[in-house]
């Protein structure tokens, strides 16, 4: 009988958690429901997909990811003003803003990026572009509930 363990392309169901170096869960999928990824299509960070290839249903690991190893260090050039027309720009009139939201942005090219406001006035709004977890470790955990 062949062991299926976790492969480049492999289709999972799994749990797992983010922890940050205070302890604090980030995400954690073991208390609600499963995860389904696809291995491979950019839906979990490669960093991530490192540690499952190889893992076979019921395996459990645990990895401890430096912020160069997950999601980089806190560049503060990705800290940015942008002008109030440009925030609401394609948004309702009566949209509200306050420091601590995630806003969206779209890209010349169509993509999309967030950033999370940290002040506002009447000229503008000052937003940082880094990802939430920039410049710091995080512990992933992983346990494969299935292959499909």
């Amino acid at each position: 009988m062949t062991t299926l363990t976790v492969l480049p392309n492999s289709f999972l169901t799994l749990n797992y958690r983010l922890t940050l170096p205070s302890g604090e869960d980030y995400i954690n999928t073991f208390i609600d429901r499963p995860a389904t990824v696809l291995i491979g299509s950019g839906q979990f960070a490669p960093c991530f997909e490192k540690v499952l290839i190889g893992l076979a249903v019921g395996e459990k690991k645990s990895a401890l990811l430096s912020p160069k190893e997950s999601f980089g260090e806190r560049k503060e050039d990705l800290v940015q003003w942008v002008s109030l027309k440009a925030l609401k720009e394609g948004r309702d009139e009566d949209t509200e803003f306050h420091p601590g939201d995630v806003i969206e942005f779209n890209a010349p090219s169509g993509a999309q990026y967030a950033g999370v406001l940290q002040s506002i006035d009447d000229e503008g709004a000052w937003f940082d572009f880094n990802h939430p977890l920039a410049g710091r470790a995080v512990t992933f955990e992983a346990e494969i509930v299935a292959i499909l």
